[in-house]
């Protein structure tokens, strides 16, 4: 269940940054800016720290070769389900919330990814001590 809700806040997290809807922090912002700036910046603070939790634990984990590896895994899913036709790129909102998806999916791997090597592997992760 952990593992489930680590990825429902990475999905949070982007979602609310931006999506297709005009239900996001980028176009609230937009059009409120003058009025709410001091909401706006402790907001979007509150979003980077987010993403700086999510973005170090997962570079951290799985690394940036992780994280190509992981993400072209998904690309080359999507790329199966277009190839047969059971789903297709047309449609912009659509793409959008895939990479949203494709995207949380890959921060909540890198932040559970301890989780799944102890569960698969049975041994335990410790973290390093730079002596």
């Amino acid at each position: 269940m952990g593992i489930v809700l680590r990825w429902l806040g990475a999905l949070l997290l982007l979602s609310l940054t931006y999506n297709p809807t005009r239900w996001n922090y980028v176009h609230w912002v937009q059009t409120t800016w003058p009025d709410q700036m001091p909401l706006a910046v402790f907001l979007g603070l509150l979003l980077a720290v987010g993403y700086m939790v999510y973005g170090l634990a997962t570079l951290r984990s799985i690394g940036p070769f992780g994280v190509i590896l992981v993400g072209a895994i998904f690309g080359a899913g999507l790329w199966v389900l277009t190839d047969w036709g059971v789903l297709t790129l047309t449609n912009p909102s659509l793409n959008l919330w895939l990479g949203i998806v494709v995207l949380s999916l890959i921060l909540g791997i890198g932040l559970s990814w301890s989780i799944l090597r102890q569960k698969l592997s049975g041994q335990a992760s410790v973290d390093e001590i730079e002596g």
